[in-house]
């Protein structure tokens, strides 16, 4: 009985690194190994991996001592403890069900048309202290993005002895092509590893990603459920 349950450990435990490394084989993009230590190591930028670094090379170790000197087919040299099968398991749940990009965006996210008022995007700064809004043609399309920052630069290069006459003022009039914002769109669903790798291709590229709008399919065309900025990414890391 107790030989069983030994053998169940180690079959626990092998199965669960084999759902581990089948995750980081499907977030590791172009990747051109499929090694476990290398998919650790091309995939540092991951929360989820640093997190667990030091984990997954531990259970690699006990893994190989498993597998390689295993001497028959139900006879296994090394055995993991209980405690450890137990997290392995759990960590590889964590992986084969990362965050989604819904889960951690900012929500809700108010949106504007271009013929819309200023005063508008003015009242919900006031009361939410939003600072990024989407802004959307007449053809229900992403358009463009608005941040409080653009408005009091705006009003800065606009202001005179005369005041300004708010209620007149469309948002089409705040449009500069000069401090457009570079945006990404993500579906609802799309894992923590997917946002990351669009945050890290764009440092890579000496691009400043403002943020990823998240929409049911991640489409332009339609509508925003919420909105994800690096700060975003962060605070995810720090609550695992």
């Amino acid at each position: 009985m107790e030989a069983d349950i030994e053998i169940n450990l180690s079959e626990r435990f092998e199965a669960a690194f084999n759902r581990i490394h089948k995750a980081l084989k499907q977030s590791a993009k172009n990747a051109r190994t499929d090694r476990f230590y290398k998919l650790i190591e091309i995939q540092k930028n991951h929360s989820l991996i640093r997190l667990y670094e030091d984990d997954l090379h531990q259970f690699a170790k006990l893994r190989n001592a498993i597998v390689h000197e295993k001497i028959d087919l139900d006879y296994y040299i090394a055995e993991p403890h209980l405690e450890t099968v137990e997290k392995i398991e759990r960590i590889a749940g964590h992986f084969e069900k990362p965050k989604t990009a819904l889960s951690i965006a900012a929500t809700p996210v108010f949106y504007f048309y271009e013929e819309g008022k200023l005063t508008d995007v003015l009242a919900i700064i006031n009361k939410f202290s939003h600072s990024q809004f989407p802004i959307y043609s007449r053809k229900e399309e992403y358009s463009w993005l608005l941040t409080s920052a653009d408005i009091v630069k705006w009003m800065a290069e606009h202001f005179t002895e005369e005041t300004i006459q708010l209620k007149k003022v469309r948002i089409k009039e705040l449009f500069n092509k000069k401090s457009k914002h570079q945006i990404s769109f993500a579906g609802k669903d799309t894992s923590i590893f997917e946002l990351e790798d669009m945050f890290e291709d764009c440092r890579n590229k000496n691009e400043k990603l403002e943020g990823i709008i998240v929409t049911e399919n991640g489409k332009p065309t339609e509508k925003p459920k919420g909105i994800i900025t690096a700060w975003d990414l962060l605070e995810a890391d720090s609550e695992n």
